[in-house]
């Protein structure tokens, strides 16, 4: 068994993956986002991820089942909850989206944030 170690987001990431929403079906409300993620950490049962997330312009369903620690490092999004409430976060903002929030993230400029995902999903 290996000795866990500090991971810094300085170094290369463990994977890298580009994709585009839109091949997901019924996600994408709005816009084409594209997005780019550059993984750093996964814990060996897969349930908790951590890297660094771009995305361009776009409008999509939330994804579920997972709590999402998020700071902004460069861009402007919007977290809009099913009854219409949003939230406006910014270049520096750290917010955390809980397991069970249903709704929409919005990207309104190309957004770069560095996330940490726990998967609440079943195996």
């Amino acid at each position: 068994m290996s000795e866990a170690a500090v991971v810094s987001f300085a170094d290369e990431p463990i994977s890298k993956a580009k994709r585009r929403l839109a091949d997901l079906p019924d996600r994408v409300v709005e816009g084409d986002p594209h997005h780019q993620t550059e993984m750093h950490f996964e814990s060996p049962d897969g349930k908790l991820i951590a890297g660094t997330w771009t995305s361009t312009p776009g409008k999509w369903h939330a994804f579920t089942e997972r709590d999402e620690f998020c700071v902004i490092l460069a861009g402007h999004v919007r977290l809009v909850d099913e009854a219409g409430n949003a939230q406006t976060f910014k270049t520096g903002d750290a917010f955390m989206i809980p397991n069970g929030f249903r709704g929409y993230w919005e990207v309104l400029e190309i957004t770069t944030k560095h996330f940490v995902i726990r998967d609440h999903a079943a195996s």
